[in-house]
């Protein structure tokens, strides 16, 4: 066979094994390389003690849920444990500083009368406590846009919508894991003005 048969018929081989070797480790598809978004912890709540707050809770849960991309607060099943207690009380509100884990301690959120006879709005207390939970302290004294001013932004403040600083602290405490990692501070913090 002629030298220049021997030469095409390698330079034809090595291309099909070039080809096959490309194809086999070609870079991943839009698909499997864009970067996976962090794991959605999912924490459960039992409200079932806390008669006559069905109301604000859900709209202070929804209001984390919407804010929120990596964590989901979801109503525990009856008989079911739930990481995040929340009760009526006559008293103040007051919440475990978190971050709440799934399957960790257990922290209590106690949505208190007093502060409603005061004049506070239940939603924004509500969704408040809860920020409690989910690792956030008190920024007092505050405004009004900062959820977690509590009662130091006033009766007349009914936001009840985590700001983009507060936001992206909770994104933070609970992306990748970390919250596993976070120790919960466990205070009971209470929200007197």
């Amino acid at each position: 066979m002629p030298l220049s048969t021997w030469l095409k018929a390698g330079v034809t081989a090595a291309a099909a094994v070039l080809a096959t070797t490309t194809a086999a480790t070609a870079a991943p598809t839009s698909e499997s390389s864009a970067p996976s978004p962090s794991a959605v912890v999912t924490l459960r709540y039992d409200d079932s003690r806390a008669g006559g707050w069905e109301a604000a809770i859900a709209a202070g849960v929804a209001s984390w849920n919407a804010s929120v991309d990596n964590v989901e607060l979801v109503e525990a099943a009856p008989g079911t444990r739930a990481e995040i207690v929340i009760v009526a009380t006559t008293g103040w509100p007051q919440a475990t500083l978190g971050p709440v884990r799934p399957g960790g301690r257990q922290v209590r959120v106690e949505l208190g009368s007093q502060a409603v006879a005061q004049g506070y709005d239940k939603t924004r207390i509500a969704a408040h406590e809860l920020g409690h939970s989910l690792g956030l302290p008190d920024t007092k004294p505050g405004p009004c846009t900062q959820l977690m001013s509590g009662s130091s932004a006033g009766t007349a403040c009914v936001n009840a919508v985590p700001n983009a600083t507060e936001r992206a602290r909770v994104e933070s405490a609970y992306a990748n894991g970390a919250a596993a990692s976070i120790p919960a501070d466990g205070r009971i913090l209470v929200d007197i003005p």
